[in-house]
């Protein structure tokens, strides 16, 4: 299966990941930011702005294809990423669906006060902290609509608590699957 862990910056999307990926047997974590941002320097290289490398086709090209081929060897991916664009999203799960008919989408929320809070405890250089800040306050601002999936709550609980719940939700949804 492939699980998509969305939410804002700083509201502990990879470690609740991390904590996924030791409790089910066969998982592995994949962050496609790191090609992302990959991609965005490249295209300022070039004198190419790309606010946000989730804008780069390419990009979301990438995360199809590296999903298709880590599914081809773990059993389950687990994906922490922070979508706040719909139709990006879209993309990216439409991608996945072709070859995985396991998909699933958390989305964890908090108040965009409380993301920030998390924020000022990383050590980040200027410009990572102002394009955190911008995404993280993007994302509070839509991650209630109902397109960003089943919303877990990250506000007041720690990262097994968080964890317990989508593995619970995970396991009801694969009973009723079957």
């Amino acid at each position: 299966m492939i699980l998509l862990l969305n939410g804002a910056f700083g509201i502990g999307k990879t470690s609740v990941a991390r904590v996924l990926v030791k409790r089910m047997p066969g998982a592995v974590l994949y962050d496609p930011e790191i090609v992302g941002i990959v991609l965005q320097r490249a295209a300022r290289m070039v004198g190419r702005d790309v606010p946000d490398f989730q804008e780069l086709r390419l990009w979301r090209q990438l995360t199809i294809a590296a999903l298709w081929l880590v599914r081809r060897f773990r059993r389950t991916v687990i994906v922490p990423m922070a979508f706040s664009e719909v139709r990006y999203l879209e993309e990216i799960r439409d991608g996945i669906a072709r070859f995985e008919t396991m998909q699933f989408h958390f989305c964890l929320v908090a108040p965009l006060d409380v993301v920030q809070q998390r924020l000022q405890t990383r050590r980040l250089k200027a410009a990572d902290a102002a394009w955190q800040y911008r995404r993280a306050a993007e994302c509070c601002a839509v991650h209630g609509d109902g397109a960003f999936a089943m919303q877990v709550n990250a506000a007041d609980r720690d990262v097994n608590e968080i964890a317990d719940e989508i593995v619970y939700a995970l396991a009801s949804a694969i009973r009723r699957s079957r």
